[in-house]
């Protein structure tokens, strides 16, 4: 579904990534790791067209490098970054009624009648919580709260490719196990996962594939269970 080949990005003179090459298949979830400053944000944003970079991004066959972020998420990719972009005079039922209209853009400029995967009693379901407070203003949510809104928001748009950048910083144990199930739900419902974390027990128990990313390039490619043995790649590249 998602390939990059020989990705290199930028902010301004400084070149941040140098020649990333992978790809996130149908159903896949993909863990991208490594420590702050590797490169693993600027790659979701790259794809997202969010910074300026050159080389091959291709969605579906479709080339994305050049489009606007609106036009990339129209195509069915959904990104959720760090600083979890709420809108925080709007209620919680609010937000997630933002995610849906971007859905229904996308599905009548495919097909009309087209519906969504995902409805507003699927994110309550998931994330009682957000049901309890959904007529709350975002702005006064906690952390974790406003994780699960931004998290629900995005897929509110019916995403087929979904990035998620550290879902699970500073957040609760529990919430964290939470956000570890929707992500499982997202796989078993078709929805592919390019997943940017830092928490390797949480990345490498849901994950097909880990991608280890040090100093703007791809430096580890293989199954969890590969990474887990390799204790050198461990040490150089992600230890503190």
């Amino acid at each position: 579904m998602l390939q990059i080949d020989n990705l290199h990005a930028f902010y301004g003179k400084s070149h941040v990534l140098h020649g990333v090459r992978f790809e996130v298949g149908e159903g896949e979830i993909v863990a991208l790791l490594g420590r702050n400053g590797s490169g693993r944000s600027t790659t979701a944003k790259a794809v997202m067209g969010m910074v300026e970079c050159t080389g091959d991004v291709l969605w579906k066959g479709q080339p994305l490098v050049g489009r606007k972020p609106y036009e990339i998420a129209h195509l069915g990719l959904g990104y959720v970054p760090e600083n979890r972009d709420i809108f925080p005079r709007l209620t919680v039922h609010q937000n997630l009624m933002l995610g849906q209209k971007g859905a229904r853009a996308r599905k009548q400029a495919a097909s009309a009648g087209a519906r969504g995967r995902w409805s507003f009693d699927d994110m309550y379901g998931m994330f009682p919580r957000l049901k309890e407070r959904q007529h709350t203003e975002a702005g006064v949510l906690s952390g974790g709260e406003q994780q699960m809104l931004t998290l629900c928001r995005t897929l509110m748009g019916d995403p087929s490719l979904i990035i998620i950048d550290e879902p699970t910083e500073g957040l609760a144990p529990k919430i964290v196990e939470l956000v570890a199930e929707y992500l499982k739900t997202l796989k078993s419902r078709g929805v592919s996962v390019l997943l940017i974390e830092q928490k390797l027990t949480i990345a490498l128990s849901i994950s097909d594939r880990a991608l280890v990313m040090g100093h703007g390039s791809i430096v580890f490619q293989g199954t969890p269970e590969t990474l887990r043995g390799d204790a050198y790649i461990r040490k150089e590249w992600l230890e503190v």
